[in-house]
This record gives C-alpha cells, sequence and structure tokens, in this order.
C-alpha cells in the first residue's frame, strides 16, 4: 500500500511538472507567434504602402492619355496630310497633355517617317500656339522613343486577339511613347513621344508620395529609397540621414509595367515602433511568465516536499511512539514485578530485598530519563525553554562532569580521555544546557561504539572559540546520513542502531540546547572508524565580562573564574 501511495505520488508530481512545463512552452510559443505576427503584419502595411506609390504614379502618368482609347484614329491621318493639323478631339487631349509638367515636349512621328535619320521632318507640338508643327530639331530622345515603340507596335498590329488602338511602351524614364493602330486595316498610324521631364517625376510627384506615407525613420522605422539600379544612385530618400546599403534593404518594388525600368522603390524595415513597442510587452510578458513559472514550479516542488517530510516525519514519529511504548513498558514491567514480590511478602532475605530494590531504583532512573527527554523536546518545540546564561569557563563545566561520571563510563568498559587548554577563555552559557550537551553526546558515544571503546572529551580554543569535542572509536556515520542525524525522532538505518535503545531525540536536544546558547555543532564521521562531535560557543568580550563582573558584584576575571568553579 506504501509503495503504490508513492508511485502515485510521484506519478502525480511528474504529471504536475509536464502540465506546467507545457502550458509555459505553449504560452511561449504563442508570446512569439503573436510578435512574429505583429511584425509580419506592420511589414506587410508597409509593403502595401509602397504598392499604393507605384499604383499612383502609374494613374498620374497615364490619366492624361485615358481619353487616346476613346477617339477614333482613323481620320488622323487625313487631317494631317490635308490641314496640317489634328482633328479637334485630338488637338484637345494634347492641350491638357501640354499643359501638364510631367513632359517638356510632345513629337509626332508618322509610321514612314525614321527620326533616327539626320534632317527627318517631324511634328512637335507648339505649347504656345497649340499646333502642331513640322521640325527637323529635335531631341535625340525622339529615336530611341520611336525605335521601341515601332518594334512593339508592329507586332502588336499583326495580333488579332489585340482590341485597342495604341501601345505603349517607356523609354526608362527618358520618354512615354505610343503608337497609334488602325486595327480596320491593321497597320500602324504614326506615334506620339513624350519627353518626361525627370526633375518633376522625381522631386514632386514621387518624392512628396515617399513623405506623405512614410515618415522618418526615427517615427515609422523604416526608410525607402528612389534608386536608380542602373548608375547606382538614389534619387529620393525618406530619410536622408540613413546612408543606402543594399544590405540593409528587405524589400523592392519596381513600377508598374515598363515604367521607368532603371528605378525602383527599395525598402529597409529597421524598427518600426509599433514591432519595437510589442517586443518590449513581449520581453515584459516573458519576465512575468519566468517568475510565475518559477513560483508556481516552487510552490509544486515546496508542497510535494513538505508532504514527503510530513510523511517520513509521521513514519518516524509512529516508530518513535511504538518504541516509546515498549520502552517505558519495560521499566514499568520490572518495577512491577519485583514490588509485587516484595509487597506480597514472598521476598524476606535481606539479599534479595536489595536486588529487587536496586531493579526498582535503576529501572526508575531510566524511566525519568526517557520522562525528562520527552519533557525537553516539548519544551523546545513549543519555545518554553528558558535559559539563564552566564560567563562561564567551558572546560571546568566538563570537568566536572567527567569526575561525577567517569566510574559509570568505565564500568560499561570504557577507557575515558579528557584534556583541555588551562587559559581558554570564559564564554557565555547556561549551565544545566552544556550539562545536558556533554551527558547526551557522551550517552551518544557508548550506545553506538562497538569493539573500540574509547571516547574522549577535549576543550580547547580555536580562533574566537571555544570548542567542546567529544570523539570516540565507535561505528561512525555514513556520509549521506549526516544531514539527518540532527531531525527528531531519526535513526540511522543499521542492525546495530536496531539493537540499540533509543528514541532518536538525544542530538535533537543537543542541536536545540546549542542554538539557545548561541553556538554551532559540527560533526566528523567516517563510517567504521567513529565519529567526532565539535560544539563551538564565541568567546565572552572584554567590555561583556566586565559589566557582568560588575552586574554580579564581582571585580575580575579571577573572581569569574572562581563563580563558575562554585555555580
Amino acid at each position: 500500500m506504501l509503495i503504490t501511495n508513492r508511485a502515485i505520488r510521484w506519478t502525480l508530481l511528474m504529471l504536475g511538472l509536464f502540465a506546467v512545463i507545457a502550458l509555459t512552452g505553449m504560452n511561449v510559443y504563442s508570446l512569439y507567434d503573436i510578435r512574429d505576427r505583429v511584425a509580419e503584419s506592420e511589414t506587410e502595411r508597409q509593403i502595401k504602402k509602397v504598392d499604393e506609390i507605384t499604383q499612383k504614379v502609374w494613374n498620374v502618368l497615364y490619366q492624361p492619355f485615358r481619353s487616346l482609347t476613346m477617339i477614333d484614329l482613323e481620320p488622323l491621318e487625313n487631317s494631317l496630310n490635308q490641314y496640317g493639323r489634328f482633328p479637334d478631339n485630338i488637338d484637345e487631349t494634347l492641350k491638357d497633355i501640354a499643359s501638364n509638367k510631367l513632359f517638356t515636349t510632345i513629337y509626332y512621328t508618322p509610321e514612314s517617317v525614321d527620326p533616327c535619320i539626320d534632317n527627318t521632318t517631324v511634328y512637335t507640338y507648339n505649347t504656345r500656339t497649340f499646333e502642331m508643327e513640322q521640325t527637323q530639331t529635335y531631341s535625340s530622345l525622339l529615336c530611341n522613343g520611336v525605335g521601341l515603340i515601332r518594334t512593339k507596335a508592329r507586332i502588336q498590329v499583326n495580333d488579332f486577339n489585340y482590341r485597342f488602338n495604341n501601345i505603349v511602351e517607356f523609354d526608362t524614364h527618358r520618354s512615354m511613347n505610343i503608337g497609334l493602330l488602325n486595327l480596320t486595316e491593321n497597320r500602324v498610324i504614326g506615334y506620339f513621344t513624350f519627353i518626361i521631364n525627370k526633375e518633376y517625376v522625381v522631386n514632386d510627384l514621387i518624392a512628396s508620395l515617399i513623405t506623405d506615407y512614410f515618415e522618418p525613420s526615427s517615427k515609422s522605422g523604416n526608410v525607402v529609397w528612389l534608386h536608380d539600379w542602373v548608375k547606382n544612385e538614389v534619387l529620393v530618400s525618406s530619410d536622408p540621414s540613413i546612408d543606402f546599403d543594399y544590405d540593409l534593404v528587405d524589400h523592392r518594388k519596381r513600377f508598374r509595367g515598363d515604367m521607368f525600368d532603371n528605378w525602383n522603390l527599395k525598402v529597409a524595415f529597421l524598427t518600426p515602433p509599433i514591432t519595437t513597442a510589442y517586443q518590449d510587452s513581449f520581453v515584459k510578458n516573458l519576465i512575468v511568465l519566468g517568475f510565475a513559472v518559477l513560483f508556481l514550479l516552487g510552490a509544486l516542488l515546496f508542497m510535494f516536499y513538505t508532504a514527503q517530510r510530513e510523511r517520513n516525519l509521521s513514519q518516524r514519529q509512529a516508530g518513535f511512539l511504538a518504541n516509546v511504548t515498549h520502552e517505558l513498558k519495560t521499566p514499568l514491567a520490572v518495577m512491577q514485578a519485583a514490588g509485587e514480590n516484595i509487597y506480597d511478602g514472598r521476598v524476606t532475605e535481606e539479599k534479595r530485598l536489595k536486588q529487587y530494590g536496586k531493579h526498582i531504583y535503576e529501572e526508575s532512573i531510566r524511566l525519568r530519563s526517557m520522562i525528562e527527554k520527552l519533557l525537553d523536546v516539548a519544551k523546545y518545540d513549543s519555545g518554553h525553554s528558558p535559559i539563564e546564561t552566564a560567563p562561564y569557563i567551558l572546560h571546568e563545566i566538563i570537568g566536572n562532569y567527567v569526575e561525577q561520571n567517569r566510574g559509570y563510563i568505565e564500568s560499561q568498559g570504557f577507557t575515558l580521555n579528557f584534556s583541555f587548554e588551562a587559559n581558554c577563555p570564559a564564554v557565555k552559557v547556561d549551565k544545566s544546557s552544556i550539562e545536558t550537551i556533554i551527558s547526551n553526546l557522551t550517552e551518544n558515544a557508548i550506545k553506538y561504539s562497538t569493539e573500540t571503546k574509547e571516547i574522549s572529551i577535549s576543550v580547547l580554543q580555536k580562533n574566537e572559540h571555544v570548542v567542546l569535542q567529544v570523539e570516540d572509536k565507535g561505528m561512525g556515520i555514513e556520509k549521506k546520513e549526516l544531514k539527518n542525524i540532527f531531525k527528531k525522532f531519526y535513526r540511522v538505518e543499521d542492525s546495530l542502531v536496531a539493537r540499540t535503545k533509543g528514541h532518536g531525540l538525544g542530538l535533537s536536544i543537543v542541536q536545540s540546547l546549542v542554538e539557545l546558547n548561541g553556538g554551532g555543532i559540527h560533526i566528523e564521521s567516517e563510517y567504521g572508524k567513529g565519529s567526532t562531535f565539535s560544539v563551538s560557543f564565541p568567546v565572552l568580550g572584554k567590555q561583556e565580562i566586565k559589566l557582568k563582573s560588575q552586574k554580579n558584584g564581582v571585580l575580575s576575571a579571577k573572581q569569574i573564574k572562581e563563580r563558575t568553579i562554585h555555580a
């Protein structure tokens, strides 16, 4: 039954520990997951802003040309050839585009004309007269733009699934080119080329959008650059205080379609405030959780340890009660039997009367000793153990004990050695307590000695302490048992101990008395070779001796010594 209960307790402890660890792991994982989700959500939000910027740039550039998709372009050639001008609806569109700061110059190149040949005549839009004019002086960008759009337009015009009357092609950030298609006849009519105002696009359009969407890194935790990757040049930065570095870049976004091929937006996610704030909260949560878990584990282990300790104590108490009951019954039975024989008159001889009287006396002494020990334990446990301390020469108290008990000890077959340092200073102790301490230690040595029956008692000074040592050549104590020997009711599991009468109270009483007198106790033991108990008390200071002497009407250390001898 005991084994089953023990297994159940250990199983429940393991399950409790596992539950605490599992719940902690789940909470930590949840905290990490939430942190990662917050960081990921913040990253996605910033990426969405970049997407919106590129979308807005695309809308701004394409907005002026949306009306071209709704215009019938077939009359364009006839109007230009006959009247030297575009139809009114196209003129209105070009007028709107010319008033836009996005473009610096507008050209029109008929399909049959190649602007890459010198002195070629093309059309340019006069922003003062709002009319198309022929010219042979034009930007070199026209050749590149028309070359790009011509190839693409000729491919698309042969695609029977293509249903728009125009096609757009960018020469990176230099020009926007539109090919005009006659879908009915499957041929190209001509090409519009709009020279892009780079300074306006960069500084007024894209820079303002970046400023609107992104605050400086100190507030947003992000940096956005408009970067020309061909020239490795930063055109715009949301935070000029942070230099561009490829290693910092976390996200790249190109503009829609083939717009601005050489440019893209690069984003560095540094430490967004929301992420930083959550990180701080995350760390605090981990610290609080850690303390909570440690407290919970500590409480669980403490309760288990306490339960184990209470169980062991109750087992020792049960064993103690059984032992003490037996020990009390034995002297009572002897006394009862001897008294009954004397009372009935069965014993009349003087010699036998003395023997019976001796039995009664010895058993009564033994019974009284057991009762006194039990009373001592009760006093120490309840805190009612008054002691009266005074300055004493320790070796004189011990010497008196040795002198009074040497005969009894030697009658048990022991050799008793007593030594002391004559110049040991006084200590402040309770005399009765010292007598109980030496008595219990000596009794302990007698009980647990085997073949070599030798006890050595010594008093010496070590540093600022006077030390009482009781050494025996008995059975000794194993190291694993040393930490338990001062516990109440505890007895070492050993065959000799089992045969030796005792209740596990002597050393507990010794320790209590030593502590009450401000001292300390230490044991050195080697199993099979014996044990040495060392009890130390602090030396009484000179000032304290003087005050105590004056209080007692004694004026010198010599008189203190004399008082201690006769105390």
